[in-house]
């Protein structure tokens, strides 16, 4: 990965940040987005001073523009583009029936509709370069999570976006991955948004036996290497519930429902 030019979106904490530091003690180049440019700014001196060329930009991934001028930034520097890690996401906890619908717009306008502008944009080097696109996604991708319509809803549809994109690039020699790092210890529930879109502010699940977000880059870095096509980290959590959502649909219903109903101050029990 040394001097390949990585564009990472939500790169300003979590997974993101964690992400662009493991490329960067690789060599790589980074060209990191995200909405907060002052959090960016302090990370942009950090890595310099680990040697690593990088530049950032302000971008809010739900509107298209953004991401065009994004792409653009990164092209006009470095005059390439390798990996595009579309990470910028957000949470949501409510049931259906207390949900406005506009929650649901925004999750869909930034979880899908953000990895599709940038990747739109990025596509044309990425296939010059025979590079990589990332999607960051999660177990909701995979199964319906209850509370979380929006959240799995945009992340099912990212999986189709991205699983379509790799079957139309069969020859072209394009790299598509679908991660899935399970419950990570990150900001992205302190974000979450409630059924009136107001954010949820402290997180109901206990983040200190979750998997760290410099784990998860870890393994991320690991699979863009080895170019595989699906990344599902945690056993239980994760590989298993996958597993058993092919042979036992019905009984893992159960299981997800009772395992979210059991967080404090869960919407249904």
């Amino acid at each position: 990965m040394n001097n390949k030019v990585v564009v990472i979106t939500g790169a300003s904490s979590g997974i993101g940040l964690a992400t662009a530091k493991e490329f960067a003690q690789k060599g790589s180049k980074l060209c990191l987005g995200a909405r907060s440019i002052d959090k960016l700014d302090q990370i942009k001196l950090e890595l310099n001073e680990l040697g690593c060329d990088v530049i950032v930009q302000k971008v809010d991934v739900s509107i298209e523009q953004d991401c065009k001028n994004f792409i653009d930034v990164a092209v006009d520097h470095f005059g390439q583009i390798d990996i595009l890690i579309n990470n910028a996401g957000i949470s949501m906890r409510s049931l259906f029936i207390d949900t406005d619908i506009k929650v649901l717009k925004q999750l869909m306008d930034v979880n899908f509709w953000g990895a599709v502008y940038c990747t739109k944009y990025a596509l044309p080097f990425l296939l010059k370069s025979k590079g990589s696109v990332v999607g960051i996604s999660s177990i909701a991708g995979f199964i319906g999570l209850p509370g979380r319509t929006g959240y799995s809803a945009s992340k099912f549809a990212m999986h189709g976006f991205l699983e379509t994109l790799r079957t139309e690039n069969l020859k072209t020699g394009l790299h598509v991955l679908i991660a899935a790092p399970g419950f990570t210890a990150s900001n992205i529930r302190n974000q979450a948004l409630t059924g009136d879109g107001s954010v949820q502010g402290e997180t109901p699940r206990e983040e200190s036996k979750m998997m760290t977000s410099e784990e998860v880059a870890v393994h991320l870095y690991k699979a863009i290497l080895k170019r595989k096509r699906t990344l599902i980290l945690t056993f239980v959590e994760g590989k298993l519930t996958v597993f058993l959502k092919k042979i036992v649909p019905g009984f893992l219903d159960k299981l997800a429902y009772n395992h979210m109903a059991k967080e404090p101050n869960s919407p249904f029990k």
